[in-house]
């Protein structure tokens, strides 16, 4: 096998570069600094909130958004910490510190990488919308939650992970609101609500940001706690790459928590990548953009970073600013690494009240209100994994949500394929054409002693169970000729075909013989794998129910042998 032939990984950074203008540049340039600006202000947030440093937020949103756009498979991606990962980042933090969570990040870049290499990408997006609106809005919730503290200025400590004790803690605690905090928080929600209705090109987070900041730096006696007062003096010092311990105990205790940070950036920057073709007109490679994505999570803990994916709201800045190739958002890392360098003493002043009305209405807009209440008048399996995937998000955290989620889907799944595939049993006169589109109706008689049985749907395991009890149950006579008809099964899985087998030894036990009618060509390759040919005969396999007839009523003769009529 030629590996390399087979690695589906083209950068959409080097094919743009090849037919590159002047003219692109300059739009690429000019929506690169209006979304490095806008990211400033998330990629500080979002690192407070999870748990490390404003220069964590700052040092990822620089490391992986530029290996997202220079490696990724999406023209106008834009990579970097977003508010999907804040709840799994800080509950890694709170039970394996800072090195759990670069070797979680580590371990998710791999599983990343090897989705792409084994061209996993479209697969991701299979996964079902409820449990996608879900753990969104359990996130959005829990988001919410983290900033109660710092918005009303509650000045508590310590306070816990968990939901429940924390809002019993917020409630018991109220009576403590700071009103000059709280005034600075609302000042600063409401300039991030109002500034989109002036002008949806302007950044309303960071509007916020530098006019709360300067009031609140320049106005005398009005102090309230800021992002100095809290971490000190930031570091503008280029971190230098680090190496931490890897033990099979230390991957063991955090691969699920890897599972999650993977399939939670998977999905995040696919669905991104999706929204922005239908804007764009564009063609993302999925499998080449989580291999770019793989690699961004697995460098950025080197320096310290947090997790990586694309950025939807990010990405649509992007977009509605002119960027059309990777180029913008290399300039955009560019851009927030001279703010790095130069700019980070006045990072310091931002009140962490105005931080947390940045991540309130980022609560909001990931809530998905509107698309939850859109699916509570879907059928009840999708509203079940929804409020499910939801309250364990919220509740105890997202990798159970997650896990518990998926196997609900899967198990609602294939409760409703059974549901939908239908086993038939006919005897005396068989109708070819019944179940399909032709209008030549051709009847065949059917021989006393003669039933058939037509399986309308993959003949999989809880199919097979579904067959074999209705088998098991068949009231009457017992015939002497099993006709099995399979001509609308797409495919049969290993129990199956075990199912299968169990039937025809059975029945040979009975003195019943059985022929299998209208078997596709991949069915009978995986019959005939599995040996079924030899207990069953090459010629009881037909591949057209006259022929299976004609066998089986030789095999069980009647009085007097009716031909077939045309109608």
């Amino acid at each position: 096998m030629n590996f390399a032939a087979s690695l589906d990984f083209k950068p959409k950074l080097v094919s743009t570069l090849k037919n590159y203008s002047f003219d692109k540049f300059k739009n690429d340039l000019v929506a690169g600094i209006v979304v490095g600006i806008v990211a400033l202000p998330l990629a500080i947030a979002f690192g407070i909130a999870s748990g490390v440093s404003p220069t964590v937020g700052l040092i990822t949103a620089i490391i992986g958004g530029f290996i997202v756009s220079a490696a990724g498979g999406c023209t106008v991606q834009i990579g970097g910490p977003t508010g999907a990962f804040i709840v799994i980042v800080y509950n890694i933090i709170a039970n394996f510190g800072l090195e759990g969570l670069a070797v979680a990040t580590l371990m998710a870049g791999l599983i990343l990488v090897a989705l792409g290499i084994f061209r996993l990408g479209t697969v991701i997006k299979f996964i079902p919308y409820p449990i996608v609106v879900g753990f969104t809005a359990g996130i959005a919730l829990t988001i919410f939650s983290t900033q109660i503290n710092d918005f009303f200025g509650l000045g508590l400590k310590n306070v816990p992970s968990e939901f429940i004790p924390k809002w019993g803690m917020y409630l018991s605690n109220f009576g403590n609101v700071d009103w000059i905090t709280l005034g600075v928080g609302l000042a600063a929600l409401a300039i991030i609500i109002v500034t989109p209705k002036i002008s949806r090109r302007l950044p309303g987070a960071l509007i916020a940001i530098i006019l709360v900041t300067l009031v609140v730096s320049l106005v005398p006696g009005l102090h309230v706690e800021t992002i100095g007062d809290r971490f000190g003096s930031l570091s503008t010092d280029i971190p230098e790459p680090h190496g931490f311990e890897l033990s099979m105990a230390t991957i063991n205790r955090l691969l699920p928590s890897a599972f999650t940070i993977a399939i939670l950036g998977a999905i995040e920057s696919l669905l991104s990548a999706t929204v922005a073709d239908g804007v764009t007109g564009t063609r993302t490679n999925s499998n080449t953009e989580l291999i770019g994505q793989g690699m961004a999570n697995i460098i950025v803990p080197f320096f310290g970073g947090i997790p990586v994916t694309g950025a939807i709201a990010r990405t649509m800045t992007n977009i509605t600013n002119g960027g059309r190739t990777p180029v913008a958002g290399v300039v955009h890392a560019i851009v927030l690494f001279l703010i790095f360098l130069f700019l980070m003493p006045l990072i310091n002043l931002i009140p962490m009240a105005c931080l947390a009305a940045v991540l309130i209405v980022v609560s909001y807009n990931m809530s998905g209100w509107r698309t939850i209440r859109a699916i509570f008048h879907n059928p009840k399996s999708d509203i079940s994994v929804l409020v499910l995937t939801f309250l364990l998000t919220v509740i105890f955290d997202l990798t159970i949500a997650i896990e518990m989620g998926l196997l609900l889907a899967v198990i609602l799944f294939l409760r409703r394929v059974m549901e939908n595939t239908e086993i038939k049993v006919y005897s005396e006169q068989l109708d070819i054409a019944e179940g399909s589109e032709t209008t030549h109706h051709e009847m065949l008689n059917v021989n006393p002693g003669v039933e058939v049985y037509e399986i309308d749907g993959p003949f999989f395991f809880g199919v097979a169970t579904k067959f074999d009890e209705l088998m098991r149950t068949t009231i009457g006579e017992k015939p002497k000729v099993r006709i099995i008809r399979m001509r609308k099964v797409p495919f049969i899985d290993s129990t199956g075909i075990h199912n299968l087998e169990v039937l025809i030894k059975s029945s040979h036990d009975e003195n019943i013989q059985v022929v299998l009618s209208g078997v596709r060509e991949n069915v009978r390759a995986a019959l005939v794998n599995a040996g079924v040919n030899t207990l069953l005969g090459d010629d009881h396999i037909c591949d057209h129910i006259t022929k299976a007839v004609e066998m089986a009523n030789r095999l069980a003769p009647a009085s007097a042998t009716a031909a077939a009529t045309v109608r």
